[in-house]
């Protein structure tokens, strides 16, 4: 019996979270998710507030406890001093994959200069993958399936093109993706018929 790909979303939001508006990011990564992968998923959905320790506590909750493969977070990733969602990332990390960061910002620099101010990270922790996504919903959907022409033609692959074998490494279940939201990169050898 295969395992079941497990999720956690948590939208990291000082007034969504107090109900002041309503949150948009984790509505956006379940769309997402739902029209780009095939393989069946469960999902633990937190939205809380710009807190260290409670972002620390609820990514430990979700990989330690739920035991997720993947957990996307969304918002507090920029320079301001209540955006600590990376700083919490990195303090309950094993280890960190830089290349998700850098590959984040080259992404969001096609659309806004302001990318560049991002301070989103990947990191694993156990076996799970954690990565930090913009707040903005037009911005979730671009980091995750990179930029493409008028045609749908990728020319900036998005993050998600790497995250099923990242999780295949980490001994996860296989995830495989609708190519035309967002195409899965494997080795030849990794591939499962």
């Amino acid at each position: 019996m295969t395992e079941l790909f497990k999720i956690g979303l948590v939208s990291i939001s000082d007034r969504a979270s107090a109900g002041v508006y309503e949150d948009k990011g984790l509505p956006e990564l379940e769309a997402w998710l739902s029209t780009a992968l095939k393989t069946p998923f469960t999902l633990e959905k937190r939205l809380i507030a710009d807190e260290q320790s409670v972002i620390e506590a609820t990514l430990c909750e979700l990989v330690d406890t739920h035991h997720c493969h993947l957990v996307l977070t969304t918002g507090g990733t920029g320079p301001a001093l209540r955006d600590v969602t990376p700083d919490a990332t990195m303090a309950i990390a094993d280890r960190i994959m830089p290349g998700f960061g850098e590959q984040m910002r080259q992404i969001s620099l096609h659309f806004v200069p302001t990318a560049i101010l991002s301070r989103q990270v990947g990191v694993i922790r156990k076996s799970s993958l954690i990565l930090n996504l913009p707040g903005q919903p037009k911005s979730i959907k671009e980091t995750l399936e990179g930029v493409k022409d008028e045609s749908g033609k990728v020319l900036v692959s998005g993050i998600f093109a790497s995250v099923p074998y990242c999780i295949q490494l980490l001994e996860g279940p296989y995830i495989e993706t609708y190519d035309e939201v967002v195409k899965a990169f494997r080795p030849k050898a990794a591939v499962r018929k």
